[in-house]
């Protein structure tokens, strides 16, 4: 049975939480804090509790998302806690180290997350001080750049995001369903659909003006879920993805977890040298650590137009064929490409097409 886990939010939240109780000298001989999950409880154990001064406490947990495939795992999380007469605000929080700050400046703090701190905090804060939350995570920045934050606002680090406390994991064949049916619902009404490889790809969807109704989940199960389009109906398929997500398409790896194929650089190196690139350019790539830096060499090297435009229109033959394949049936498809960053790298010819059709209105009754 797959074990539940619970958000960064609520480490951040425990820690701090902690912090001040040891400051306040009412933690336990056990160092586990039960926390206010709004409407669930939580008991979060505390790795380690320091008082710094008369004035202010660290204490650190670990993250644990449970069994569900998480880049935070394991990952410390700092919170430093200062007292001082009350001024303004009972509490205050800080991004420290390794959490991310928005555009403004503010910390990458968002709604449910403060509003775990608030329900957590504020009634053991006493009515003369103010509290400031400092909130590190030593490996945030580090971790930051194996995902897409800065592309939609958060710079410097991780977020404390959520809508929920808990984490909770489903099974591969619950997930999968999941997305099934979602599709077989969208294509009810809606003959054209785009498929959002993760979550980006519906913010990169919503720059284009794509309806939200066409868009389907798909996360790994690209080659599954183009076989349900097509037996279910659909006309055709738009495939909006990251580059070093989607592009394994392009070497016939229909399921693009990781755990199972990776080859992006290989096939990337492939294209460099189908477009006529040298033997200098295919060796960069393949020394290349991510996807996205063989595309910034490639940028660099003036190659990136010619490889990923042949990539995206490998992507849609490849995934055509896939389709007559398996279902027996013929579906349009195109691709578009983007960046870490949600910048558009490129769309092939019939990704053209299908955007004119998409922002139009498409009832299939």
């Amino acid at each position: 049975m797959a074990r539940k886990g619970y958000t960064l939010s609520v480490f951040a939240v425990a820690a701090a939480k902690a912090a001040l109780l040891h400051l306040q000298e009412k933690m336990n001989s056990e160092p586990v804090v039960c926390l206010d999950l709004l409407p669930e409880s939580a008991e979060i154990p505390i790795q380690q509790l320091a008082i710094l001064d008369s004035t202010s406490a660290l204490a650190i947990t670990t993250s644990d998302p449970g069994d569900n495939l998480d880049l935070t795992r394991n990952t410390p999380i700092w919170a430093l806690v200062r007292t001082s007469d009350r001024v303004s605000d009972a509490l205050i929080l800080e991004a420290g180290e390794g959490l991310g700050k928005t555009v403004t400046g503010d910390p990458a703090i968002y709604s449910f997350a403060r509003r775990l701190f608030e329900a957590n905090l504020l009634p053991i804060i006493p009515a003369d001080k103010t509290v400031t939350v400092s909130i590190i995570l030593p490996f945030g920045r580090q971790l930051a750049q194996r995902t897409s934050n800065e592309a939609f606002g958060i710079l410097e680090g991780l977020a404390l995001l959520g809508t929920s406390g808990i984490s909770q994991p489903l099974s591969a064949a619950d997930r999968l369903e999941e997305f099934r049916l979602d599709l077989q619902n969208k294509v009810k009404d809606r003959s054209n659909l785009v498929f959002s490889i993760g979550s980006n790809g519906v913010r990169v969807a919503q720059k284009l003006s794509i309806p939200e109704e066409t868009i389907v989940q798909t996360g790994n199960w690209i080659g599954a879920m183009l076989v349900e389009a097509g037996l279910r109906g659909a006309n055709s398929v738009l495939l909006l993805g990251y580059q070093g997500k989607l592009i394994k398409l392009a070497g016939g790896i229909f399921n693009t977890s990781s755990h199972l194929a990776d080859a992006k650089l290989e096939i990337i190196s492939a294209a460099v040298a189908s477009v006529g690139g040298d033997r200098n350019a295919i060796k960069s790539v393949l020394a290349a650590q991510t996807a996205d830096s063989a595309y910034k060499t490639l940028v660099q090297l003036q190659l990136a137009e010619s490889v990923f435009t042949l990539l995206a229109d490998k992507i849609s033959h490849k995934a055509t064929a896939y389709v007559q394949k398996y279902a027996d049936v013929s579906l349009k498809i195109g691709t578009i490409l983007f960046d870490r960053q949600g910048h558009i790298i490129v769309r092939d010819a019939i990704a053209k097409e299908l955007i004119n059709k998409l922002t139009r209105p498409d009832k299939k009754k």
